[in-house]
């Protein structure tokens, strides 16, 4: 198995929003993607989501009964949102590190076929 360049990974696309597969681990996927703006609210029912905040601005805003709770990280931090725990992220130029399980949605029980994204697959390139 051939090692992936994450800073390669990176200059390798423009999008946003669209996550790139770097790494699978058991049944674990490892993804980077560039966040700009906001995303949608939306939880992932049955798992965890990791966020590794590589470099930009990110603030998690997570849904507390009533209120939202922003989480701001910086780059360097490391933040997981619990399995269905509804959260939305906020970014200014972001480039993220994300380990979710494989058969994650981006969107998670949101219905917006408009911000959902398959992922690309970016390993042995």
């Amino acid at each position: 198995m051939a090692t992936v360049s994450i800073p390669s990974a990176f200059a390798s696309f423009t999008e946003t929003w669209s996550p790139r597969l770097v790494a699978a681990v058991n049944d674990q996927h490892v993804k980077i993607a560039k966040l700009d703006g906001a995303f949608i609210f939306h939880a992932h029912p049955d798992s965890d989501e990791l966020f590794y905040l590589l470099s930009g601005e990110l603030t998690l805003e997570i849904e507390s009964g009533d209120t939202v709770e922003s989480v701001v990280m910086k780059a360097g931090d490391v933040y997981v949102v619990p399995r269905a725990v509804r959260h939305r992220p906020v970014a200014r130029n972001a480039e993220v590190l994300m380990i979710e399980r494989n058969d994650t949605v981006n969107t998670g029980d949101a219905e917006d076929r408009r911000r959902q994204r398959d992922w690309v697959d970016v390993r042995g390139r």
